[in-house]
């Protein structure tokens, strides 16, 4: 009997914690979450309006990921190649280290010096995350051409929507 229990109580667990695809797929960005201000490497400020902006007119890949995250690192390999196929495609990391020195150190360690990456120094609970209902990483988002969201959620670089959207989008 308490085996039975412990069985259940970890297998709750697991599902209490499991990603959840949010109910609404949203399409567009509120203006508070579009306010959500985050660093470069250098600690420069700059809000999710403004990485928009800077990459208006292209098909834009956002990548939710942290040096912490085993699926994330997991994922890498796959994000790369995904990356790499897509070279007409502009790809922003968004990083959800714990502190500055854990988002430096990531860079170094994960060879992503040289990609456009973005600290959440504010932490996981913020204005966008919270908007866009971010409950697990990795996650990835497609926008369009014009700053809409054309592919909401996506928690793996392999899922075969990512590469049918950008697809359509580059048509």
């Amino acid at each position: 009997m308490k085996k039975l229990l412990l069985i259940l109580t970890i297998v709750l667990s697991g599902l209490s914690y499991a990603q959840q695809v949010p109910a609404v797929l949203k399409t567009g960005f509120s203006r508070e979450a579009l306010k959500q201000k985050l660093e470069d490497e250098d600690g420069k400020t700059i809000t999710i309006q403004q990485i928009l902006d800077q990459h208006k007119g292209k098909v834009l890949v956002l990548d939710f990921w942290a040096g912490w995250c085993r699926d994330c690192l997991q994922a890498l390999p796959k994000a790369e190649e995904l990356e790499k196929n897509n070279p007409n495609v502009d790809f922003v990391f968004l990083s959800l280290e714990r502190s500055k020195e854990g988002f430096d150190k990531s860079l170094v360690r994960f060879n992503m010096k040289d990609k456009d990456n973005y600290w959440f120094a504010s932490g996981w609970k913020n204005d966008f995350n919270n908007y866009i209902d971010l409950n697990w990483i990795p996650r990835y988002m497609i926008i369009d051409q014009k700053s809409a969201i054309a592919k909401y959620y996506a928690i793996s670089p392999e899922d075969p929507e990512i590469q049918k959207t950008i697809d359509s989008l580059l048509q």
